[in-house]
């Protein structure tokens, strides 16, 4: 089962103590399912949990049982329409729950974070931009093949978003996922971090090692102070070690700023005889 798949089946088994939050709910259910062409309130979706889920809701709010009579759809009309149906937060926050169930989905957190709701009119759409706004979660929304849909793309606005709809079995998963790519990046950062300053290192005692052997081969070299003889020879004999490894190996050593005045002044040298050639 896909990890959205897994958040609707969570949402399905989350019935709300309220009435009028399970009212909230049921008029999501009600509101993003139902084709603008039909009458009544049968809804139309493949989703047999969330059906179940629909129906489970009119009996308890409405004390239902069996078939429904015009008198009774009215009813469940007239709640679902009602003026006062969010006010609550808790009543957004089944409301929200709803049009999860509807016409929501969620990306597998392991690959991508990606949370969208896919609405039939851009009422809806401002509709669930402005509840999950409330909750201080900034949606944004795009129009694809005629349907104006709802998204967020950052890792935390998506636990937040599971938070409110009360999908937290998910939202730990999320977490859980979310923490260990972080861990993963985190370390792929540092190793080519590392394999880069290992790579610079390389190179400059490459070139560090030309450049010396350019001076000695020269008249100049004798004519050099035994701070940069010594320094020279210790690059040779340890052409790997770092700057400052490379200061401690001297006698005395000197430290890293020390170290690297003198190759430079090795490599000037070297450069101002390459010119003569």
């Amino acid at each position: 089962m896909s990890f959205s798949g897994k958040v609707k089946e969570e949402l399905v088994n989350v019935i709300s103590h309220s009435r009028h939050c399970q009212i909230a709910e049921l008029a999501a259910l009600f509101l993003f399912l139902r084709e603008p062409s039909q009458e009544g309130i049968s809804l139309r979706t493949d989703n047999e949990a969330v059906l179940r889920k629909y129906f489970t809701l009119i009996k308890k709010t409405f004390n239902i049982d069996n078939a429904l009579y015009k008198e009774e759809e009215k009813q469940i009309l007239s709640a679902v329409y009602g003026p006062s149906l969010l006010q609550k937060s808790c009543c957004r926050r089944a409301y929200l729950r709803g049009a999860f169930l509807a016409v929501g989905s969620v990306s597998d957190p392991e690959k991508s974070y990606h949370l969208e709701m896919v609405c039939q009119s851009e009422e809806r759409a401002d509709e669930i931009r402005e509840l999950l706004a409330t909750f201080e979660i900034a949606a944004k929304q795009v129009v694809r093949k005629g349907h104006y849909v709802v998204y967020l793309k950052e890792g935390s606005q998506i636990v937040d978003t599971l938070n409110v709809i009360g999908a937290h079995v998910a939202l730990m998963d999320f977490e859980n996922s979310r923490i260990l790519k972080d861990m993963r990046n985190s370390v792929n950062r540092r190793v080519n971090c590392e394999t880069a300053n290992i790579g610079k290192t390389v190179s400059a005692a490459v070139r560090q090692a030309g450049d010396i052997e350019l001076v000695m081969q020269s008249e100049l070299y004798e004519e050099l102070p035994d701070s940069l003889k010594a320094i020279a020879q210790a690059r040779l004999m340890n052409p790997n070690v770092s700057l400052k490894e490379l200061g401690e190996l001297l006698d005395p050593p000197i430290g890293k700023s020390g170290v690297n005045h003198r190759l430079r002044k090795l490599s000037e040298i070297a450069a101002a005889l390459r010119d003569k050639q």
